[in-house]
């Protein structure tokens, strides 16, 4: 077998993956006031720059299903028999349902689509583990029901910060927007069983949301099965305090790390969020 997987820059891993040839990377565009971005050609924190000083909401388009069929070509053109796309929830892009068809398009390689429900680091670190896999001599099939497995049993909880990203996005109205400042409302998302992004609860103040997740910590992972991301998008001590907190409850493989691009136009800055994933192994 000769395995390569596709994804998308909604997804993050760690350094070591980055440059591999059987790993591709699609790029999810992002515009702002008239100009595209290639997420790949940016720095987190340079993203976040731009994000403070536009006027305008930063908009993100799918990535191109013509690219994606003609990098089949290729691997198929390279000798690779099998290829796993693991892209972006499609409750959240419909890029998924438009490429969907590309899995039976191809004689003499197996592609396969599955779905993810989630993004960010635990999307990463889904593939990170198809990766190890393949490079330990594991079977397609292994390899696909280790990624199914860990895809049912992680999850994700981010807190909005600011209220007026969602606003300016289109995602909440600008009334909503005045009178959950005035509260000091702070929602709290999670993926739903479809991977649509949904509000699990609505809190009074930036404290009390960071106590509620501290308790969704400790209720949907277990120290000895699960990896643990502290994600944020410019909310460092947020981070390190939710971070220390985990560390403190015996949780030995936790991370910071800071959204992507892609999803940090969609949370805004000062969003803040634990995922969880069931451990490579």
């Amino acid at each position: 077998m000769k395995l390569a997987i596709i994804t998308d820059t909604s997804a993050d891993f760690a350094e070591q993956y980055k440059n591999r040839d059987d790993l591709i990377i699609l790029e999810i565009p992002i515009s702002i006031e008239g100009k595209e971005y290639q997420p790949s050609e940016m720095t987190h924190q340079e993203w976040y720059k731009l994000m403070r000083e536009t006027s305008e909401v930063p908009k993100t388009s799918q990535p191109s299903v013509l690219e994606l069929e003609e990098i089949l070509k290729k691997l198929k053109h390279e000798g690779y028999t099998h290829v796993l796309g693991i892209f972006l929830s499609s409750g959240i892009s419909g890029f998924f349902q438009n490429a969907f068809y590309l899995q039976d398009e191809f004689e003499d390689m197996v592609v396969k689509f599955p779905e993810t429900f989630i993004t960010s680091s635990p999307l990463g670190y889904m593939i990170e583990t198809a990766l190890d896999a393949a490079d330990a001599g594991k079977s397609f099939e292994e390899i696909v029901e280790q990624f199914e497995y860990q895809r049912d049993h992680d999850n994700a909880f981010m807190l909005v910060d600011d209220l007026h990203w969602l606003a300016k996005g289109g995602r909440l109205s600008r009334g909503g927007e005045l009178l959950g400042t005035l509260l000091n409302i702070k929602p709290i998302l999670q993926f739903s069983e479809d991977g649509k992004v949904v509000v699990y609860d609505k809190v009074r103040t930036s404290k009390k949301a960071i106590s509620e997740l501290k308790k969704l910590m400790l209720a949907n992972s277990n120290p000895e099965t699960h990896k643990v991301y502290v994600l944020h998008a410019d909310a460092e001590e947020r981070a390190e305090e939710l971070y220390d907190f985990a560390k403190k409850h015996g949780y030995d493989d936790v991370e910071i790390v800071t959204f992507g691009p892609v999803i940090a136009t969609h949370l805004g800055l000062g969003a803040i969020a634990y995922g969880f994933s069931p451990k490579k192994g």
